[in-house]
């Protein structure tokens, strides 16, 4: 599971994930082709040069990596084996926690915590013990070592057994559960997962709800929280980079693009997600079907930009979300579209460029997630908008303790309240779009992911 021969501990500052900074693809000839990641982590990271991050195997070509001995300095890739990570990170981590603190279960039919639930928590398990072993081998002497998210709950109370020396934290990305919610999950497994973030120093979260959630949870099912303590960091946008890149000539290419199939004098209601059932978009294009029905008026003068990125697409339940969002756009374009005029313009083909393109196009962002750890992309519009975008953002993305102030707010189950949003975004005066742009701009900016990082690192290292 792990390498007999790790190095000697010598690591002061390591991260966890589940999805490391670089992945490889097995070539034809049987070369290992390498991708370096993007993202709000792999940005944050970088503020520290001389960090260890130990990640998994997530494919045959990061196998066949890990096995041939290649790799980046400061990254150890562990070779997990394949059926334990899928229970782990399908069966549980993303069938099951995932679902828990987005509040995603059809109560009715699911959960259902039997004999196979119990045979994926032990894989579930034993992928946490791999992690912490691993950790364990490379940091030295009083070392901080930061573990992220509900993949790795578990992480902290065994690397705590193993190393009691070292400074561990924990950040969840994600929502928490109410403590109502929460107990949905087996007993057993609730107190375990929750005494094993509270291995950690300190737990950290996106929002202060998400920190008092977890805190509820802690105080109804153990008593407290013991010596854990527990922090806020506010993930925002990276608007350097964000402001270069999306002046690239790629971008440029895009936006021409988009402008041809919106087509001349037209608004535009963008929203960019992954199909993940969490993000809402169904309801979304339901709340703009409502807006072309009762409000005739749009019709011809507006198009929905909708971007639809597959997510999960090994399991099913994700599949079929994928396929009812784009049978609900191709029935909206049937209702409603003419020779001119295509009312929704949906690209599942995974494309930052012409995400960047749709940021600068919106004069109108729809972020409605029934529940979101933050939603960065509420945080990354308004940041590049060219001309100044209004935000309709659901109470319920960790983004609107943010951002709610200067967005037009909704209830992300309510599609008639939805589609009244959209309208009065589509009116809100030019004056009043400027100025909330602005004042958007700079809270979804206040906490860039570098500083992010280096802020929980300080946090954990004080003690």
């Amino acid at each position: 599971m792990v390498s007999e021969h790790a190095p000697q501990p010598a690591a002061q500052v390591l991260v966890a994930s589940n999805r490391g900074p670089v992945s490889y693809t097995l070539r034809e000839d049987g070369s290992l082709d390498a991708k370096r990641g993007g993202g709000g982590l792999v940005s944050g990271l970088s503020a520290v040069d001389d960090k260890t991050w130990v990640c998994a195997a997530l494919g045959d070509g990061d196998r066949e990596a890990v096995r041939r001995g290649v790799g980046e300095p400061g990254v150890r890739m562990l070779d997990i084996d394949a059926d334990v990570h899928a229970d782990a990170y399908n069966g549980i981590a993303n069938s099951v926690l995932w679902f828990v603190h987005h509040l995603l279960y059809q109560t009715p039919v699911e959960p259902v915590f039997d004999a196979e639930f119990r045979r994926q928590w032990a894989s579930f398990e034993t992928y946490n013990r791999a992690f912490a072993a691993a950790l364990a081998e490379e940091a030295g002497e009083g070392a901080a070592v930061l573990v992220q998210d509900y993949h790795l709950a578990l992480v902290p109370g065994m690397l705590r057994e193993l190393r009691p020396d070292l400074r561990i934290g924990h950040f969840s990305h994600t929502p928490w559960a109410p403590v109502d919610y929460f107990r949905l999950l087996p007993d057993d497994i609730a107190e375990q997962l929750l005494h094993g973030i509270l291995g950690a120093d300190r737990a950290a979260f996106l929002t202060r709800r998400w920190a008092d959630a977890f805190i509820s949870c802690c105080t109804e099912i153990l008593g407290g929280t013991g010596h854990t303590r527990i922090g806020v960091h506010g993930l925002g946008a990276d608007a350097e980079f964000l402001r270069r890149r999306s002046h690239e000539a790629d971008v440029d290419e895009r936006m021409a693009a988009l402008r041809e199939q919106v087509g001349p004098g037209r608004k535009t209601i963008v929203r960019v997600d992954r199909t993940e059932l969490s993000k809402n978009i169904v309801r979304g294009m339901l709340a703009y079907r409502a807006l072309l029905d009762g409000r005739p008026e749009w019709r011809g003068r507006v198009v929905h930009i909708a971007f639809a990125y597959p997510s999960r697409q090994d399991l099913a339940v994700y599949r079929e979300y994928t396929a009812e969002v784009q049978r609900v756009a191709d029935g909206i374009n049937s209702a409603y579209g003419t020779a001119d005029w295509t009312p929704v313009v949906l690209h599942v083909k995974d494309d930052f460029a012409r995400s960047l393109a749709a940021y600068r196009l919106a004069d109108v962002v729809l972020v409605n997630p029934i529940r979101d750890g933050m939603n960065l992309v509420a945080k990354e519009v308004p940041v590049v908008s060219d001309d100044g975008c209004a935000l309709v953002l659901s109470r319920e993305a960790g983004a609107y303790e943010e951002l709610g102030t200067d967005a037009i707010t909704v209830n992300p189950y309510d599609v008639s309240a939805t589609a009244d949003a959209l309208h009065e975004a589509l009116t809100m005066a030019d004056d009043e779009r400027a100025a909330r742009t602005k004042r958007l701009a700079a809270a979804a900016t206040a906490l860039p992911p570098q500083q992010w990082f280096l802020d929980q690192l300080e946090a954990l290292r004080q003690g």
